[in-house]
């Protein structure tokens, strides 16, 4: 059996670094303080305009030009439903046997 003063240095020792470890995070948390401003810019004076950023406008035309293009082909979208498909194959095969797939009422 060890001696008991190296068992009271691992007790002590063993219990700091466990705590203290932080395994990938290299320090303390980094992160920018709340500023209160909207994505942490000031407003530009009065009578100035806002400078944009170079991303900005290709940022625009990329997202709203993508959903614009999304809404053109979804509303082009060949319909490709059981039912669609069902009702056109009954008419193809009443009219290949001659009968009438409309309703004509006899008066």
């Amino acid at each position: 059996m060890p001696p008991a003063s190296s068992l009271r240095a691992l007790q002590v020792i063993v219990p700091r670094r466990i705590s203290g470890r932080r395994y990938a995070s290299h320090g303390p948390p980094q992160f920018n303080e709340p500023s209160g401003w909207l994505f942490g810019e000031r407003p530009p004076p009065p009578g100035q305009k806002r400078v944009k950023e170079e991303w900005e406008n290709i940022w625009y035309v990329g997202m709203f030009g993508s959903m614009a293009m999304a809404a053109v082909l979804l509303y082009y979208k060949p319909d490709t439903s059981i039912q669609t498909w069902a009702l056109r194959e009954a008419k193809e095969r009443m009219e290949a046997r001659g009968e009438k797939y409309k309703y004509e009422p006899s008066s």
